[in-house]
Order: structure tokens, then sequence, then C-alpha cells
């Protein structure tokens, strides 16, 4: 009988992780500091008590645990792992990123997404929601298979749009090619009715999706001209928020334009991405709404540069980026000071993959005090997600840690100097260095 070399060796990695996962041994973590997500303050030393992939317990000072392996992180900060709820994990802005989606196979993309899961984790982000691209649930299943290394992944699958709007897959397609292809529906996620709508999330649900993800408005890298303008009815976006509610989801907004917004926050939207011309009534409807507001500043400020150089964006898209990418990071102060909840998350995909951290430095830049920048990151993100087990580092929760050599509230640029990570109890980066395990 002849077997697949290529299963063999699958079907043997996946056997072994049993093995290993047996002979998980107790750790404590002996923290110089330790920053409490939900007070945001900075404590003392403390130890970190890891037992089969989560916090047993948290102990003041240097304390000793019996059997256990000891990490010293005793000249480091410890914080809660990282969660970046806006990535594209099997994507990267480059300026052959429209010639690749003719070019290169969804295997590709997967294989290339291995390598930016990798960076993404090192950087110190345990999570992330990864809102739109169909390798991404797969490469889901893959982390949490322990077949490749990388964040846990909340994955959206196939974003939802509307004929002709951000996410329609055939935008820019010349006549001939459209007309082979047809029309993309709901189960290519393109809607243009209150019955599309609840039939594209259901197939998100057959597709094994963990969140909807809509583009509510015009979008500044789809080669289409309007960057803002709404792009769903309100009947169509309240069919969708009550479809997700049916199976559990929530559902992410991604919006830059007024009446757009308005609208998905109407409807009853989990969050808003990006809300670059987020106005006071809007902030007003979304404090009273509990809406989520996650800016993508990295993004903004990444197309608005790269908008300067000759040739890295179609012409129509360089317009956009130019005028709206800019914007971003003064909305999110606005937003901030309004009192409008924010949520941690850099469209990491549009710059390179690895450099999430530095959102922290753009929304403290923004007004937001490095404490509520690391929130956003850890126990906020973990309420967005609507996920109790992670956030925080307390017993009963994951154990995804990471630290740093500095204190990250005393000095937000700390962040992009993270020398360990660990999560589910597993270590993958140790004094400044990729663990292979």
């Amino acid at each position: 009988m002849y077997l697949n070399r290529g299963l063999l060796a699958l079907a043997l990695t996946t056997v072994s992780v049993p093995a290993a996962q047996a002979a998980e041994t107790v750790s404590v973590l002996h923290c110089g500091k330790l920053f409490d997500s939900r007070t945001g303050t900075m404590l003392d030393a403390r130890s970190i008590v890891v037992r089969d992939g989560k916090i047993d317990e948290v102990l003041p000072g240097k304390a000793e645990v019996k059997d256990a392996a000891v990490v010293d992180l005793s000249g480091r900060t410890c914080l809660p792992g990282w969660t970046d709820l806006h990535v594209h994990i099997t994507d990267q802005s480059n300026p052959k990123s429209y010639e690749e989606e003719f070019r290169l196979d969804d295997v590709d993309f997967g294989f290339r997404s291995v390598h930016y899961a990798e960076k993404t984790l090192q950087a110190g982000f345990t999570s992330v929601r990864d809102l739109g691209g169909e390798v991404a649930p797969h490469l889901r299943d893959a982390i949490s298979q322990k077949l490749v290394r990388g964040p846990r992944i909340f994955a959206a699958g196939k974003s939802i749009a509307t004929t002709g709007g951000h996410a329609d897959p055939t935008n820019g397609y010349n006549s001939e090619l459209s007309h082979l292809i047809g029309p993309p529906g709901p189960t290519e996620g393109v809607v243009n009715s209150v019955e599309d709508a609840r039939q594209a999330v259901r197939q998100r649900y057959k597709d094994r999706s963990d969140v909807i993800k809509i583009t509510a408005t015009g979008g500044v890298l789809s080669v289409a001209k309007s960057g803002d303008a709404p792009q769903f009815t309100v009947d169509e976006v309240k069919s969708i928020v009550e479809a997700a509610k049916d199976y559990g989801f929530k559902v992410a907004a991604h919006a830059h334009g007024t009446e757009g917004m308005k609208r998905a926050v109407e409807a009853g939207v989990t969050s808003i991405e990006h809300g670059t011309y987020m106005t006071d009534e809007i902030m007003g409807m979304m404090k009273e709404k509990g809406t989520w507001y996650v800016p993508t500043i990295y993004a903004g400020r990444f197309v608005a540069d790269k908008a300067k150089t000759p040739g890295y964006f179609p012409e129509v898209v360089r317009v956009k980026a130019e005028r709206i990418g800019a914007l971003i990071q003064q909305t999110a102060g606005k937003a901030y000071k309004a009192g409008v909840k924010i949520g941690f998350g850099t469209d990491m995909g549009v710059g390179p993959h690895g450099d999430n951290a530095r959102e922290f430095i753009y929304l403290v830049e923004a007004g937001m005090p490095p404490a509520e920048a690391l929130k956003a990151a850890t126990i906020s993100a973990a309420e967005v997600l609507g996920v109790e087990d992670q956030g925080v580092i307390e017993p009963g929760k994951r154990a995804d840690i990471i630290a740093l050599p500095a204190d990250p509230v005393a000095d937000i640029k700390a962040v992009m100097t993270v020398d360990f990570v660990m999560k589910d109890g597993e270590i993958y980066r140790q004094d400044g260095r990729p663990v292979m395990n």
C-alpha cells in the first residue's frame, strides 16, 4: 500500500503532540514587575505558577515552588500576552500585491502566512483576530494542532461586502474576466439584499469562521473609487447582525465614512474598525450602545506614507491612501477623550507582520496613557472577542505571558523589545531568541 510522504509526516507530527503535552512540568516565572491589566497598574515582584497550560497561582515576591522549573524573569516586566484585534495574517502589502492576486494560489499565501504567524507570535502577540482571508481558518487549525507556530487565531474567513464594495473579490477585473467568472454572491461574501446578507452569515458558519467581518463603507486598498461611501442598507446590516447572533458570532465593521458607520452602530455591530470620519454624534452612539472602536493607526500611517512612493499603489488607491490614512490617529485621540471604548488593532498585513507593537506608541501619541493602551491589547481585547480565559494574569486563565526588559508604563517604546513569550504554558521566545519546541 502506497502512503503519501506528506500525509505520513503530518500523521507523525500529529501523534507526537499528546506525548509532548504529557511531559509538561509545573513551572514558575519569577517576574521583576507584573502588569495588572484589570486595574492598569504595575505591581512589584510576583511569581507566576503555570500548570498544564494554565496559570495556577500568582504569588508575591520570588516564591519557591517545589518541583517547579524556574524561569528567571526577575529583571523584566511581565504582562499578559497581547491580542491584535485586526490583522490579515495571510497577506502583506508590497508593490506587487495587486498582480499577485492573479499569479499566486491560496497555497502560496498559506506558506507565507506560516512565516507571518511566527513573526507575530515572537513580537508578543499570543492571539489575533484575522478580519478577512480564506486561508486564515486553515492556519488557525494548523496552529491549534501545533503543526506550525503562531498566535491563537480568531478568523473571520471571507469578509462580507456588497457588489463593487470593499471586499468584492472581483474589483478591478476587466470585463472579459468578470464575464467568465460571473458575479460573486453570498457564498463568496457579496450581498445585495436582506436575504443575501443572512445567507452570507450562514455560509461563514459553514466555513467555520469565528467572527463576522463586514465592509460597511468603501475602503482604501480596494480597486474602487470611494473609500468612505456607505455600502449596505440599514436593513442589510441588521440582517447580518441578527443572523450572527443566532450563531453566536460577534460582528466587526470596517468603516471609514460617517453614514456607513452610523448604520453599522445602529444595527448593533460589536466593533468599528478604522473609523476615520467618526463624528461626535457617532461617538455618542457608540458609548450608548457599548460599541468598541479599533483604530488601526498603524495602517493609516503606513498607507499615507506609501502613497508618496510612485507606483506602490494603483492611482485609484493612492488618492484614497493619501487622503484617508493620515486622519486615523487624530480620530483615535478624539474617541479616547470622548470615552469611546478602544480595543487594540493594527490592520497588519497592510504593514509588515511582527511590527504590531508599534501601534502602542501611536496610541500613546494620540493621547492614551500607556497603561490604557496596554489594557486595549489585553483585557479589553478579550472582551471584544467575548472570551474570559485570557487578557489577564490570574489563576485559571491561559498561561499567555510575555516579558520585556523595561517598564512599558514608564516608557511605551519598551513594547518593541519583547524577549520572552509563553503561550498556553509553552515557551516560544526566551532571552530574546526563538525557542524551537
